[in-house]
């Protein structure tokens, strides 16, 4: 029987241990047969079932009905034979995210007894109830009283979760303090990268909305530009980018928020000036094709504009041929760069209604067109929660997908387009401005001098202004005559060129001296007399001098005179005297 049970698998690992372990089920079993002699022993029951565990059974007792109850006196397991397919194999996240915990609990194996380990877990826990103050003291306790830790650097990390978990405009400001010092003092440990990621989160979380201040939009893009080129084998790279994607579609929504704004009230340079910001520094904007129809829309209003305008043929039909072609451009970028967008149809409708071909993109346009709208989620029932309820801004329908830009271009302001505009209107009216600009000389003509002789008795031809005779040769009959032609000034305009004359020697350059005739120095100023005494023309009445006992006299003082003056001393005037004014004759 026993060979029998050992040609199957078992659990026993030797033929010599499954013998052992058969006497003492039955020495087990006589023992208990001695005890109670008036009830059999039972027999023991062997059973196995599918996963491989062998248990074995007695019937040792009686219930109150007098059914028997087997209990179980013996277990064992073994393992059979699986399939290839029961093995479970772990991927490579999960094995992935194994090493990251491996990596985190480095420090699991140290002994806990330790103070400063004690102080450790003790403020992660009290991190994790939610009580930051007492986790904050525990760790500075901790830095303080063990500055040569193992947790020194983890504490200082910690320090600066607590504030960032508490949240607040004052707390998250301290915890961007922390993590740059964390970034200053630990620059080359792995959690370095983290603490740059932890800075661009926390402006992230401070953004508002595209039509609101965007100051903290732009620190958040130079953070996690920050932690793109100075972290870049970080695992958290991805995230980073992500993030990026979020904050340049909330940056490239103000920027064509302000450009429609500007085409409502016709400021076509405005307009121009931000859609082609939106165009150059934002291309995974999710609203890309409304940016390029807007900027191609802006140039055909300007060349509308100057069909409008009452100008020579020639230079006219120049610069609507400049400004259309502007506006095609832009339609075509639509139709060729973003043929998956939802307003490619406008910018076709445009280009036919132009009466120019319709281009056609190639396959590779059409699939990174496809895979860039693809990427981009739809709206769901929380994020519409959100948006109504929250404070925040709108990134549902940012990219997923594609390389964010790194550095900014340089920017496209309203006074450049307008300079522009300036130069495409003097190189179609005047081109030979523009060339003379660029560097190419302009030939001058040579002023023509006519010189006419008054016959006697004939009536002199009426003077110009510039032939009028000065006093010196008012006598002559001899009057030189020039004709100025008109040359192109270094500043496009036209020039006059003055010649010399006989009757205008002084200077050689044709124009008389500018001073009078006589250069003699004027006499010395003289002193102005001094000015007469001022004299009143009024003189106050006096009283007769008032003798004292004594034989001292007394000044008399002025009577007061109640039409001019008023005091507290003497009554003010009554009835008539209050309005009618005293005759001074």
């Amino acid at each position: 029987m026993i060979s029998s049970l050992m040609q199957q698998k078992s659990f026993f690992p030797t033929l010599r241990a499954a013998v052992l372990a058969g006497a003492a089920i039955a020495a087990g079993l006589s023992a208990a047969a001695q005890q109670n002699p008036t009830v059999p022993p039972p027999a023991p029951v062997t059973t196995t079932n599918s996963d491989g565990v062998v248990q074995t059974t007695t019937t040792t007792s009686t219930d109150s009905k007098g059914k028997p109850v087997e209990t179980v006196t013996g277990t064992a397991t073994f393992h059979r034979g699986r399939k290839k397919d029961d093995k479970v194999v772990q991927s490579k996240d999960t094995k992935k995210s194994l090493k990251k915990e491996k990596s985190a609990d480095a420090l699991i194996g140290v002994d806990s007894r330790l103070p400063d380990k004690q102080l450790y877990d003790k403020a992660l826990v009290a991190l994790k109830k939610g009580h930051f103050d007492v986790a904050r003291l525990d760790l500075q306790t901790m830095l303080n009283t063990y500055p040569d830790s193992q947790y020194q650097m983890r504490a200082k990390l910690a320090i600066a979760d607590s504030w960032y978990k508490e949240g607040g405009t004052a707390a998250l400001t301290q915890a961007e303090s922390e993590y740059a010092d964390f970034r200053v003092f630990f620059p080359n440990a792995p959690e370095a990268a983290e603490a740059q990621m932890r800075i661009g989160d926390i402006y992230f979380r401070e953004m508002d909305k595209p039509d609101r201040d965007y100051i903290k939009s732009t620190h958040a893009e130079e953070e996690y530009r920050r932690m793109l080129t100075d972290y870049p084998d970080s695992v958290l790279i991805k995230d980073a980018k992500q993030r990026l994607r979020q904050v340049q579609e909330v940056l490239a929504t103000r920027e064509s928020d302000i450009a429609s704004f500007y085409a409502t009230r016709s400021n076509w340079a405005a307009v121009i000036a931000r859609y082609q910001t939106v165009v150059d520094t934002y291309p995974l904007f999710s609203h890309m094709d409304d940016a390029l129809i807007g900027l191609g829309d802006a140039y055909g209003a300007e060349a509308r504009y100057i069909r409008t305008m009452k100008l020579p043929e020639a230079g006219k039909a120049k610069l609507e041929a400049t400004y259309d072609g502007l506006a095609a451009d832009a339609y075509r970028k639509v139709v060729l760069e973003h043929s998956a967008a939802l307003h490619v149809e406008d910018a076709r409708d445009r280009l036919a209604a132009m009466n120019l071909p319709i281009p056609e993109p190639t396959q590779q346009q059409i699939a990174a067109s496809v895979a860039l709208e693809n990427s981009r989620a739809s709206y769901k029932l929380t994020d519409r929660a959100k948006l109504l309820i929250l404070h925040m801004p709108d990134t549902v329908m940012a990219a997923r997908d594609g390389e964010p830009t790194l550095t900014d271009p340089k920017p496209t302001v309203a006074p450049t387009i307008v300079k522009k505009v300036n130069e495409n209107f003097k190189s179609a009216f005047n081109p030979e401005v523009s060339s003379g600009a660029s560097g190419a000389t302009t030939p001058v003509a040579a002023p023509v001098t006519e010189t006419t002789t008054a016959a006697p008795g004939t009536p002199a031809a009426p003077l110009a202004l510039q032939d009028v005779p000065t006093g010196e040769d008012a006598g002559s009959a001899t009057t030189t005559l020039t004709t100025p032609t008109p040359t192109a000034g270094p500043s496009g305009g036209v020039g006059i060129e003055i010649l010399p004359s006989a009757s205008r020697p002084v200077g050689g350059n044709g124009l008389n001296a500018v001073g009078p005739k006589n250069a003699t120095d004027l006499p010395p100023t003289e002193k102005p007399a001094p000015a007469p005494d001022q004299a009143n023309d009024i003189t106050a009445p006096t009283a007769p001098a008032q003798v004292l006992p004594g034989g001292k006299k007394k000044a008399a003082k002025p009577e007061f005179d109640k039409a001019d003056e008023s005091s507290s001393k003497h009554k003010p005037k009554k009835g008539v005297k209050k309005i009618i004014p005293p005759n001074p004759f």
